[in-house]
Protein backbone atom coordinates (compact mmCIF):
# COMPACT_ATOMS: atom_id res chain seq x y z
CA UNK A 1 0.00 0.00 0.00
CA UNK A 2 1.22 3.31 -0.86
CA UNK A 3 1.48 5.98 1.71
CA UNK A 4 1.83 9.75 1.44
CA UNK A 5 5.11 11.54 2.26
CA UNK A 6 4.40 15.03 3.13
CA UNK A 7 6.11 18.06 1.67
CA UNK A 8 8.43 18.53 4.97
CA UNK A 9 9.22 15.02 5.42
CA UNK A 10 10.13 14.67 2.16
CA UNK A 11 12.80 17.47 1.68
CA UNK A 12 14.21 16.68 5.09
CA UNK A 13 14.78 13.09 4.07
CA UNK A 14 15.88 14.09 0.84
CA UNK A 15 18.56 16.62 2.30
CA UNK A 16 20.10 14.04 4.74
CA UNK A 17 20.64 11.33 1.87
CA UNK A 18 22.24 13.73 0.55
CA UNK A 19 24.07 15.31 3.87
CA UNK A 20 24.81 11.93 4.52
CA UNK A 21 26.72 11.97 0.52
CA UNK A 22 28.71 14.98 1.82
CA UNK A 23 30.04 12.99 4.97
CA UNK A 24 30.84 10.54 3.66
CA UNK A 25 32.99 12.71 1.33
CA UNK A 26 34.27 14.22 4.26
CA UNK A 27 35.45 11.36 6.36
CA UNK A 28 37.36 10.28 2.68
CA UNK A 29 39.25 13.11 3.13
CA UNK A 30 40.34 13.32 6.56
CA UNK A 31 41.48 10.42 6.59
CA UNK A 32 43.41 9.79 3.16
CA UNK A 33 46.70 8.91 2.61
CA UNK A 34 47.88 10.56 -0.62
CA UNK A 35 47.95 13.98 -2.43
CA UNK A 36 45.34 13.04 -5.01
CA UNK A 37 42.46 12.35 -2.57
CA UNK A 38 43.55 14.39 0.32
CA UNK A 39 44.71 17.50 -1.11
CA UNK A 40 43.49 17.02 -4.27
CA UNK A 41 40.11 16.20 -3.82
CA UNK A 42 39.66 13.12 -6.86
CA UNK A 43 37.35 11.21 -4.82
CA UNK A 44 33.41 10.68 -4.70
CA UNK A 45 30.68 9.32 -2.49
CA UNK A 46 26.99 7.77 -3.17
CA UNK A 47 23.80 6.51 -1.98
CA UNK A 48 22.27 4.18 -3.44
CA UNK A 49 18.66 2.38 -2.52
CA UNK A 50 18.10 -1.53 -2.18
CA UNK A 51 17.00 -1.96 -5.57
CA UNK A 52 20.75 -0.20 -6.55
CA UNK A 53 19.22 3.18 -8.03
CA UNK A 54 21.37 5.85 -7.36
CA UNK A 55 19.31 8.53 -4.84
CA UNK A 56 22.12 11.27 -2.96
CA UNK A 57 25.61 11.92 -4.32
CA UNK A 58 28.22 13.75 -2.48
CA UNK A 59 29.53 17.34 -3.97
CA UNK A 60 32.76 16.09 -5.86
CA UNK A 61 33.87 14.45 -9.23
CA UNK A 62 30.85 13.90 -12.09
CA UNK A 63 33.59 11.32 -13.98
CA UNK A 64 33.47 9.30 -10.74
CA UNK A 65 29.88 9.93 -9.87
CA UNK A 66 28.62 9.57 -13.32
CA UNK A 67 29.85 6.09 -13.36
CA UNK A 68 29.19 4.75 -10.12
CA UNK A 69 25.85 3.72 -10.96
CA UNK A 70 27.28 1.56 -13.83
CA UNK A 71 29.94 0.28 -11.16
CA UNK A 72 27.69 -0.53 -8.55
CA UNK A 73 25.23 -2.87 -11.26
CA UNK A 74 28.55 -4.07 -12.70
CA UNK A 75 29.37 -5.05 -8.90
CA UNK A 76 26.06 -6.57 -8.08
CA UNK A 77 26.20 -8.68 -11.27
CA UNK A 78 29.08 -10.21 -10.33
CA UNK A 79 28.20 -11.14 -6.53
CA UNK A 80 24.09 -11.05 -6.18
CA UNK A 81 22.58 -9.41 -2.91
CA UNK A 82 21.51 -12.59 -1.75
CA UNK A 83 25.85 -13.59 -1.46
CA UNK A 84 25.92 -10.44 0.67
CA UNK A 85 26.50 -10.17 4.31
CA UNK A 86 26.88 -7.47 6.50
CA UNK A 87 30.54 -5.71 6.89
CA UNK A 88 31.33 -7.11 3.41
CA UNK A 89 32.42 -4.32 0.64
CA UNK A 90 32.67 -5.31 -2.66
CA UNK A 91 35.41 -3.49 -5.20
CA UNK A 92 36.66 -2.77 -9.02
CA UNK A 93 39.03 -0.69 -10.77
CA UNK A 94 38.06 -2.67 -14.01
CA UNK A 95 37.97 0.22 -16.75
CA UNK A 96 34.78 -0.84 -18.99
CA UNK A 97 32.85 -1.97 -15.53
CA UNK A 98 34.01 0.86 -13.56
CA UNK A 99 35.09 4.38 -14.18
CA UNK A 100 37.09 4.12 -17.31
CA UNK A 101 40.72 3.84 -15.75
CA UNK A 102 42.75 1.76 -13.72
CA UNK A 103 43.26 4.03 -10.89
CA UNK A 104 39.90 4.48 -10.11
CA UNK A 105 38.79 2.12 -7.14
CA UNK A 106 34.85 1.46 -6.48
CA UNK A 107 34.12 0.08 -3.32
CA UNK A 108 30.67 -0.47 -2.59
CA UNK A 109 29.22 -1.89 1.12
CA UNK A 110 25.71 -3.00 1.57
CA UNK A 111 23.84 -1.80 4.14
CA UNK A 112 21.43 -3.78 6.76
CA UNK A 113 19.51 -3.19 9.32
CA UNK A 114 19.28 -6.37 11.33
CA UNK A 115 19.24 -9.19 8.58
CA UNK A 116 17.45 -6.39 6.23
CA UNK A 117 19.30 -4.87 3.37
CA UNK A 118 18.41 -1.32 3.01
CA UNK A 119 20.91 -0.20 0.30
CA UNK A 120 24.21 0.44 -0.38
CA UNK A 121 26.98 3.23 0.37
CA UNK A 122 29.82 3.62 -2.14
CA UNK A 123 33.18 5.44 -2.38
CA UNK A 124 35.14 6.13 -5.41
CA UNK A 125 38.62 7.43 -4.94
CA UNK A 126 41.75 7.78 -7.73
CA UNK A 127 44.84 5.97 -6.28
CA UNK A 128 48.36 7.22 -7.24
CA UNK A 129 49.30 4.35 -8.77
CA UNK A 130 47.99 0.93 -9.68
CA UNK A 131 51.22 -0.43 -11.42
CA UNK A 132 52.00 -0.90 -15.26
CA UNK A 133 54.14 0.68 -17.78
CA UNK A 134 54.93 4.17 -15.47
CA UNK A 135 54.68 6.03 -12.53
CA UNK A 136 50.98 7.03 -11.86
CA UNK A 137 49.14 4.69 -14.44
CA UNK A 138 48.07 6.82 -16.66
CA UNK A 139 51.16 6.92 -19.37
CA UNK A 140 49.19 7.55 -23.06
CA UNK A 141 52.55 7.42 -25.31
CA UNK A 142 54.17 3.82 -25.76
CA UNK A 143 50.69 2.49 -23.82
CA UNK A 144 49.12 0.22 -26.49
CA UNK A 145 47.25 -1.98 -24.59
CA UNK A 146 45.28 -2.53 -20.98
CA UNK A 147 47.60 -4.73 -19.95
CA UNK A 148 50.56 -2.27 -19.78
CA UNK A 149 48.23 -0.14 -17.01
CA UNK A 150 48.47 -2.30 -14.29
CA UNK A 151 46.64 -4.74 -12.06
CA UNK A 152 43.05 -5.03 -13.07
CA UNK A 153 40.31 -5.99 -10.95
CA UNK A 154 37.63 -7.74 -11.84
CA UNK A 155 34.69 -7.49 -8.93
CA UNK A 156 35.41 -9.22 -5.85
CA UNK A 157 34.69 -9.38 -1.93
CA UNK A 158 37.77 -7.14 -0.56
CA UNK A 159 35.72 -6.46 3.21
CA UNK A 160 34.77 -9.40 4.88
CA UNK A 161 33.38 -8.53 8.36
CA UNK A 162 34.70 -5.02 7.64
CA UNK A 163 38.18 -6.28 7.45
CA UNK A 164 39.90 -6.45 4.59
CA UNK A 165 40.74 -9.55 2.83
CA UNK A 166 44.27 -9.88 3.32
CA UNK A 167 45.30 -12.39 0.19
CA UNK A 168 43.20 -10.03 -1.88
CA UNK A 169 45.38 -7.06 -0.40
CA UNK A 170 48.83 -9.09 -0.71
CA UNK A 171 47.87 -9.61 -4.38
CA UNK A 172 46.91 -5.99 -4.84
CA UNK A 173 49.88 -4.36 -2.77
CA UNK A 174 52.41 -6.14 -4.57
CA UNK A 175 51.71 -5.05 -7.98
CA UNK A 176 51.59 -1.72 -7.36
CA UNK A 177 54.44 1.45 -6.98
CA UNK A 178 53.12 3.45 -3.50
CA UNK A 179 51.84 0.46 -1.56
CA UNK A 180 51.07 2.36 1.80
CA UNK A 181 49.19 4.98 -0.29
CA UNK A 182 46.90 2.92 -1.60
CA UNK A 183 46.47 0.61 1.61
CA UNK A 184 45.67 4.18 3.26
CA UNK A 185 43.59 5.42 0.29
CA UNK A 186 41.69 2.03 0.62
CA UNK A 187 41.22 2.13 4.17
CA UNK A 188 40.30 6.06 4.25
CA UNK A 189 37.42 4.32 1.30
CA UNK A 190 36.19 2.33 4.04
CA UNK A 191 35.93 4.28 6.96
CA UNK A 192 33.90 6.76 4.76
CA UNK A 193 31.75 3.92 3.98
CA UNK A 194 31.44 2.76 7.37
CA UNK A 195 30.14 6.63 8.18
CA UNK A 196 27.83 6.55 5.46
CA UNK A 197 26.29 2.90 6.57
CA UNK A 198 26.05 4.05 10.38
CA UNK A 199 23.98 7.04 8.96
CA UNK A 200 21.51 5.37 6.71
CA UNK A 201 20.29 2.55 9.16
CA UNK A 202 20.04 5.98 11.24
CA UNK A 203 17.41 7.48 9.05
CA UNK A 204 15.87 3.93 8.61
CA UNK A 205 15.58 3.85 11.83
CA UNK A 206 13.89 7.27 12.79
CA UNK A 207 11.44 7.24 9.68
CA UNK A 208 10.73 3.36 9.27
CA UNK A 209 11.78 1.04 6.33
CA UNK A 210 7.82 1.94 4.69
CA UNK A 211 8.37 5.75 4.75
CA UNK A 212 11.65 5.91 3.17
CA UNK A 213 11.01 3.31 0.74
CA UNK A 214 8.23 5.48 -0.67
CA UNK A 215 10.47 9.13 -0.39
CA UNK A 216 13.12 7.04 -2.81
CA UNK A 217 10.25 6.36 -5.01
CA UNK A 218 9.16 10.52 -4.52
CA UNK A 219 12.61 11.60 -5.12
CA UNK A 220 12.92 9.88 -8.07
CA UNK A 221 9.87 10.52 -9.51
CA UNK A 222 10.03 14.53 -9.21
CA UNK A 223 13.92 14.72 -9.92
CA UNK A 224 12.48 13.26 -13.27
CA UNK A 225 9.95 15.43 -14.04
CA UNK A 226 11.84 18.04 -13.25
CA UNK A 227 14.87 17.46 -15.08
CA UNK A 228 12.04 16.67 -18.13
CA UNK A 229 10.42 20.14 -17.59
CA UNK A 230 13.24 22.12 -18.09
CA UNK A 231 14.94 20.16 -21.06
CA UNK A 232 11.15 20.52 -22.82
CA UNK A 233 11.62 24.37 -22.55
CA UNK A 234 14.76 24.26 -24.57
CA UNK A 235 13.89 24.84 -28.58
CA UNK A 236 13.97 21.18 -30.11
CA UNK A 237 16.12 20.07 -32.78
CA UNK A 238 20.00 18.56 -33.57
CA UNK A 239 22.55 20.75 -32.57
CA UNK A 240 26.44 19.79 -33.39
CA UNK A 241 29.69 21.01 -32.54
CA UNK A 242 33.13 19.63 -33.94
CA UNK A 243 36.36 20.20 -31.66
CA UNK A 244 39.76 17.39 -31.38
CA UNK A 245 42.42 17.15 -29.20
CA UNK A 246 45.91 17.51 -30.32
CA UNK A 247 46.87 14.24 -30.45
CA UNK A 248 47.59 10.65 -28.77
CA UNK A 249 51.45 10.78 -28.64
CA UNK A 250 54.04 12.42 -30.10
CA UNK A 251 53.92 12.62 -34.27
CA UNK A 252 50.16 11.09 -34.22
CA UNK A 253 47.27 12.48 -35.41
CA UNK A 254 44.64 14.82 -33.92
CA UNK A 255 41.59 12.54 -32.07
CA UNK A 256 38.27 14.26 -33.27
CA UNK A 257 35.11 14.89 -30.83
CA UNK A 258 32.08 15.07 -32.77
CA UNK A 259 28.98 15.87 -30.71
CA UNK A 260 25.47 15.71 -32.00
CA UNK A 261 22.74 16.36 -29.04
CA UNK A 262 19.19 15.80 -29.68
CA UNK A 263 16.51 17.51 -28.00
CA UNK A 264 12.97 15.96 -28.05
CA UNK A 265 9.85 15.83 -25.69
CA UNK A 266 12.16 16.54 -22.46
CA UNK A 267 14.55 14.19 -23.29
CA UNK A 268 18.64 14.68 -24.21
CA UNK A 269 20.16 12.63 -26.42
CA UNK A 270 23.85 13.20 -26.61
CA UNK A 271 25.37 11.43 -29.51
CA UNK A 272 29.53 10.95 -30.11
CA UNK A 273 28.93 8.06 -32.74
CA UNK A 274 30.92 10.79 -35.27
CA UNK A 275 34.13 11.30 -33.50
CA UNK A 276 37.28 9.03 -34.07
CA UNK A 277 37.93 5.44 -33.62
CA UNK A 278 39.59 3.92 -30.70
CA UNK A 279 43.40 4.65 -30.79
CA UNK A 280 46.57 2.52 -29.83
CA UNK A 281 47.51 4.68 -26.91
CA UNK A 282 46.29 5.01 -22.91
CA UNK A 283 43.66 7.74 -23.81
CA UNK A 284 40.80 6.04 -24.64
CA UNK A 285 37.25 6.90 -22.99
CA UNK A 286 35.57 4.16 -21.92
CA UNK A 287 31.57 4.35 -21.84
CA UNK A 288 30.98 5.18 -18.25
CA UNK A 289 33.14 8.12 -18.29
CA UNK A 290 31.82 9.29 -21.64
CA UNK A 291 28.72 9.29 -20.16
CA UNK A 292 29.75 10.94 -17.10
CA UNK A 293 30.23 13.78 -18.57
CA UNK A 294 27.73 14.18 -21.47
CA UNK A 295 25.02 13.76 -17.88
CA UNK A 296 27.17 16.45 -16.12
CA UNK A 297 27.10 19.04 -19.13
CA UNK A 298 23.50 18.26 -20.04
CA UNK A 299 22.79 18.98 -16.05
CA UNK A 300 24.31 22.49 -16.99
CA UNK A 301 23.16 23.40 -20.13
CA UNK A 302 19.40 22.54 -19.40
CA UNK A 303 19.80 24.20 -15.24
CA UNK A 304 18.38 21.20 -14.58
CA UNK A 305 18.13 22.33 -10.52
CA UNK A 306 17.35 19.01 -8.27
CA UNK A 307 20.37 16.89 -6.77
CA UNK A 308 21.36 13.91 -9.65
CA UNK A 309 19.88 10.58 -8.75
CA UNK A 310 18.38 7.94 -10.90
CA UNK A 311 15.47 9.91 -11.87
CA UNK A 312 17.30 12.67 -13.62
CA UNK A 313 19.55 9.99 -15.42
CA UNK A 314 16.28 8.62 -17.50
CA UNK A 315 16.04 11.75 -19.30
CA UNK A 316 19.56 12.29 -20.58
CA UNK A 317 21.08 9.51 -22.92
CA UNK A 318 24.01 9.23 -25.03
CA UNK A 319 24.57 7.08 -27.95
CA UNK A 320 27.85 6.03 -29.15
CA UNK A 321 29.46 3.91 -31.86
CA UNK A 322 30.77 0.25 -30.25
CA UNK A 323 34.59 0.42 -30.81
CA UNK A 324 35.39 4.05 -31.32
CA UNK A 325 37.07 6.05 -29.37
CA UNK A 326 34.49 7.35 -26.63
CA UNK A 327 33.44 3.62 -26.51
CA UNK A 328 36.12 1.26 -26.81
CA UNK A 329 36.24 -2.27 -26.05
CA UNK A 330 38.77 -3.83 -23.79
CA UNK A 331 41.77 -4.44 -24.02
CA UNK A 332 41.99 -0.95 -25.12
CA UNK A 333 43.79 1.48 -22.89
CA UNK A 334 42.77 4.32 -21.01
CA UNK A 335 45.34 5.36 -18.32
CA UNK A 336 44.86 9.00 -19.58
CA UNK A 337 41.09 9.36 -19.77
CA UNK A 338 41.40 12.30 -17.56
CA UNK A 339 42.34 14.52 -19.97
CA UNK A 340 39.05 13.91 -21.44
CA UNK A 341 36.12 15.44 -19.29
CA UNK A 342 37.45 19.26 -20.23
CA UNK A 343 36.85 18.22 -23.85
CA UNK A 344 33.73 16.55 -23.87
CA UNK A 345 32.55 19.61 -22.14
CA UNK A 346 33.53 21.84 -24.29
CA UNK A 347 32.46 20.09 -27.47
CA UNK A 348 28.69 19.93 -25.51
CA UNK A 349 29.35 23.63 -24.81
CA UNK A 350 29.72 24.25 -28.18
CA UNK A 351 26.63 22.58 -29.56
CA UNK A 352 24.38 23.82 -26.43
CA UNK A 353 25.71 27.67 -27.18
CA UNK A 354 23.49 27.56 -30.43
CA UNK A 355 20.89 26.96 -27.91
CA UNK A 356 21.46 28.49 -24.40
CA UNK A 357 24.18 31.42 -25.25
CA UNK A 358 23.39 33.24 -22.12
CA UNK A 359 24.76 29.79 -20.54
CA UNK A 360 27.78 29.01 -22.95
CA UNK A 361 31.03 30.25 -22.65
CA UNK A 362 34.81 30.52 -24.41
CA UNK A 363 36.67 27.01 -24.25
CA UNK A 364 38.30 26.25 -20.80
CA UNK A 365 42.31 26.46 -20.89
CA UNK A 366 42.35 22.93 -20.21
CA UNK A 367 44.73 21.24 -17.58
CA UNK A 368 47.71 19.47 -16.93
CA UNK A 369 47.86 16.41 -15.13
CA UNK A 370 51.58 15.17 -14.45
CA UNK A 371 53.22 12.29 -12.71
CA UNK A 372 56.24 12.76 -11.89
CA UNK A 373 58.31 9.78 -9.82
CA UNK A 374 61.71 7.65 -9.56
CA UNK A 375 63.78 6.50 -6.11
CA UNK A 376 64.39 9.39 -3.59
CA UNK A 377 68.34 9.00 -3.40
CA UNK A 378 68.45 10.25 0.46
CA UNK A 379 65.78 7.55 1.11
CA UNK A 380 65.78 4.68 -1.39
CA UNK A 381 62.22 4.77 -1.86
CA UNK A 382 60.06 5.18 -4.42
CA UNK A 383 58.33 8.43 -4.72
CA UNK A 384 55.14 9.43 -7.47
CA UNK A 385 54.27 13.42 -7.27
CA UNK A 386 50.45 13.59 -8.92
CA UNK A 387 50.11 16.97 -9.64
CA UNK A 388 46.93 18.91 -10.93
CA UNK A 389 47.76 21.90 -12.38
CA UNK A 390 44.11 24.04 -13.17
CA UNK A 391 44.00 27.47 -15.13
CA UNK A 392 40.86 29.36 -16.43
CA UNK A 393 37.17 29.46 -17.26
CA UNK A 394 36.21 30.36 -21.02
CA UNK A 395 34.12 33.94 -20.40
CA UNK A 396 30.69 33.95 -20.61
CA UNK A 397 27.61 36.37 -21.08
CA UNK A 398 28.19 38.47 -18.25
CA UNK A 399 31.50 38.18 -16.57
CA UNK A 400 35.12 37.17 -17.36
CA UNK A 401 36.39 33.79 -16.90
CA UNK A 402 37.69 32.72 -13.50
CA UNK A 403 41.10 31.99 -13.08
CA UNK A 404 43.21 29.22 -11.16
CA UNK A 405 39.97 27.12 -10.65
CA UNK A 406 39.11 23.31 -11.57
CA UNK A 407 36.64 23.32 -14.05
CA UNK A 408 33.73 20.42 -14.56
CA UNK A 409 35.66 17.83 -12.00
CA UNK A 410 35.51 19.75 -8.93
CA UNK A 411 39.09 18.88 -7.84
CA UNK A 412 41.51 21.52 -6.19
CA UNK A 413 45.47 22.55 -7.13
CA UNK A 414 47.85 20.79 -5.11
CA UNK A 415 49.48 23.14 -2.58
CA UNK A 416 53.00 23.34 -3.50
CA UNK A 417 54.34 22.94 0.00
CA UNK A 418 53.02 19.52 0.34
CA UNK A 419 54.76 18.56 -3.28
CA UNK A 420 57.77 19.53 -1.59
CA UNK A 421 57.45 18.20 1.44
CA UNK A 422 56.86 14.40 0.18
CA UNK A 423 59.15 14.58 -2.84
CA UNK A 424 62.75 15.27 -4.26
CA UNK A 425 61.50 18.95 -6.34
CA UNK A 426 61.62 22.21 -5.86
CA UNK A 427 59.32 24.58 -7.22
CA UNK A 428 60.30 28.10 -8.69
CA UNK A 429 57.04 29.52 -10.44
CA UNK A 430 53.01 29.22 -9.68
CA UNK A 431 51.90 32.35 -10.76
CA UNK A 432 49.39 33.31 -14.08
CA UNK A 433 50.48 33.97 -17.51
CA UNK A 434 49.99 37.67 -18.81
CA UNK A 435 47.86 38.22 -21.95
CA UNK A 436 47.21 34.72 -22.40
CA UNK A 437 43.32 34.81 -21.96
CA UNK A 438 40.97 34.79 -24.96
CA UNK A 439 39.51 38.44 -25.77
CA UNK A 440 36.11 38.96 -25.71
CA UNK A 441 33.20 41.70 -24.37
CA UNK A 442 34.17 39.08 -20.99
CA UNK A 443 38.09 37.71 -21.70
CA UNK A 444 38.63 34.35 -21.00
CA UNK A 445 40.20 32.90 -17.56
CA UNK A 446 44.47 33.08 -18.07
CA UNK A 447 46.74 30.38 -18.25
CA UNK A 448 48.61 29.08 -15.58
CA UNK A 449 52.69 28.53 -15.34
CA UNK A 450 53.82 26.01 -13.02
CA UNK A 451 57.87 25.21 -12.70
CA UNK A 452 59.11 21.95 -11.22
CA UNK A 453 62.63 21.35 -10.76
CA UNK A 454 64.33 17.75 -10.26
CA UNK A 455 66.53 17.57 -7.27
CA UNK A 456 67.57 13.62 -8.13
CA UNK A 457 68.42 11.74 -10.97
CA UNK A 458 66.90 9.23 -13.12
CA UNK A 459 63.03 10.24 -12.29
CA UNK A 460 60.27 10.09 -15.07
CA UNK A 461 57.53 12.54 -16.04
CA UNK A 462 54.14 11.24 -17.25
CA UNK A 463 52.37 13.85 -19.10
CA UNK A 464 48.85 14.51 -19.85
CA UNK A 465 47.80 18.02 -21.20
CA UNK A 466 46.27 19.32 -24.26
CA UNK A 467 45.57 22.76 -25.88
CA UNK A 468 49.17 22.45 -27.60
CA UNK A 469 48.13 22.77 -31.21
CA UNK A 470 44.76 23.91 -31.01
CA UNK A 471 43.60 26.98 -29.10
CA UNK A 472 41.07 27.06 -26.72
CA UNK A 473 38.16 28.71 -29.07
CA UNK A 474 36.14 31.82 -27.92
CA UNK A 475 32.14 32.26 -28.53
CA UNK A 476 30.39 34.90 -29.83
CA UNK A 477 32.88 36.97 -31.66
CA UNK A 478 35.42 36.30 -28.64
CA UNK A 479 38.70 35.35 -30.00
CA UNK A 480 41.21 32.29 -28.93
CA UNK A 481 43.38 32.18 -25.72
CA UNK A 482 46.96 31.00 -26.20
CA UNK A 483 48.08 28.08 -27.15
CA UNK A 484 49.94 25.71 -24.12
CA UNK A 485 53.58 24.90 -23.87
CA UNK A 486 55.06 22.27 -21.63
CA UNK A 487 58.87 23.08 -21.65
CA UNK A 488 62.01 21.28 -20.44
CA UNK A 489 64.78 23.42 -19.41
CA UNK A 490 68.15 21.72 -19.08
CA UNK A 491 71.18 23.52 -18.80
CA UNK A 492 69.63 27.00 -19.07
CA UNK A 493 68.39 25.43 -22.71
CA UNK A 494 64.74 25.20 -23.70
CA UNK A 495 62.60 22.07 -25.47
CA UNK A 496 59.24 21.57 -26.36
CA UNK A 497 57.92 18.77 -24.76
CA UNK A 498 54.48 17.14 -26.34
CA UNK A 499 51.38 17.50 -24.33
CA UNK A 500 51.08 13.65 -23.15
CA UNK A 501 54.98 13.11 -23.42
CA UNK A 502 57.46 10.16 -21.33
CA UNK A 503 60.38 11.85 -20.22
CA UNK A 504 63.26 10.95 -18.81
CA UNK A 505 64.92 13.80 -16.17
CA UNK A 506 68.14 14.34 -14.76
CA UNK A 507 68.81 16.61 -11.78
CA UNK A 508 68.42 20.04 -12.12
CA UNK A 509 65.93 19.92 -14.94
CA UNK A 510 62.92 22.40 -14.62
CA UNK A 511 59.52 20.98 -16.22
CA UNK A 512 57.92 24.37 -17.24
CA UNK A 513 53.86 23.70 -17.80
CA UNK A 514 52.61 27.13 -19.27
CA UNK A 515 48.42 26.70 -19.96
CA UNK A 516 46.14 27.55 -22.42
CA UNK A 517 44.45 30.79 -21.74
CA UNK A 518 40.55 30.66 -21.87
CA UNK A 519 38.23 31.64 -24.97
CA UNK A 520 36.98 34.71 -24.91
CA UNK A 521 33.45 35.67 -25.12
CA UNK A 522 31.73 38.41 -27.37
CA UNK A 523 33.17 41.08 -29.67
CA UNK A 524 36.33 41.92 -27.34
CA UNK A 525 35.87 46.10 -28.70
CA UNK A 526 32.92 45.81 -26.33
CA UNK A 527 35.23 45.60 -23.63
CA UNK A 528 34.58 48.31 -20.74
CA UNK A 529 37.66 50.51 -20.56
CA UNK A 530 37.47 50.06 -16.86
CA UNK A 531 37.49 46.60 -17.25
CA UNK A 532 40.99 46.79 -19.13
CA UNK A 533 41.79 49.24 -16.96
CA UNK A 534 41.38 46.99 -14.01
CA UNK A 535 43.45 43.78 -16.09
CA UNK A 536 46.20 46.03 -16.43
CA UNK A 537 46.05 46.87 -12.34
CA UNK A 538 45.71 43.08 -11.77
CA UNK A 539 48.12 41.77 -14.27
CA UNK A 540 45.69 39.93 -16.43
CA UNK A 541 47.07 41.91 -19.46
CA UNK A 542 49.94 44.59 -20.22
CA UNK A 543 49.31 47.38 -22.24
CA UNK A 544 50.93 46.23 -25.22
CA UNK A 545 48.34 43.27 -25.11
CA UNK A 546 45.30 45.40 -24.41
CA UNK A 547 46.92 47.26 -27.69
CA UNK A 548 47.63 44.15 -29.84
CA UNK A 549 43.77 42.75 -28.84
CA UNK A 550 41.95 45.37 -27.59
CA UNK A 551 43.13 48.39 -29.79
CA UNK A 552 43.12 50.22 -26.79
CA UNK A 553 46.00 52.72 -25.83
CA UNK A 554 46.05 53.04 -21.88
CA UNK A 555 48.53 55.56 -20.40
Amino acid sequence: MSMAVDPITLTVVWNTLVSIADEMGEALRRTAFSEAVREGADFSTGLFDRRGRLIAQGNFTPGHLGAMPYAVKNCLDYIPPDQLRPGDMLVTNDAYLGGGHFPDFFLVAPVFAGETLIGYVVTTAHHVDVGGAQPGSEAVQGVLDAFAEGIRILPVKIVRNGEFEQDIMRILLGNVRLPEKVRGDLMAQRNANHVGSQRLRRIFADYGEALIEEAIEEILDRSEARAKELIRALPEGTYSFDDQMDDYGPGTPPIHVRVDITLSDGTATVDFSRSSDAVPAGINSFINYTRAYASFAMRIFASIDVPNNAGIERVIKLVTRPGSFFDPRYPAAGGGRASLQVRIFDAINGAMAQVVPERAMGAFTHWANPKFGGIDPETGKRWILYDLILGGFGGRATKDGAEALCPVFNCANVPIEVHETNNPVRIHTLSLIQDSSGPGRFRGGCGMRKDIEMLTDGATVVLLGDRHRTAPWGVFGGGEGTKARTVLIRGGQEADLGSKEVARLQRGDIVSFRLAGAGGYGDPALRDRAALIEDLKEGFLSREGIARHYGVMLD
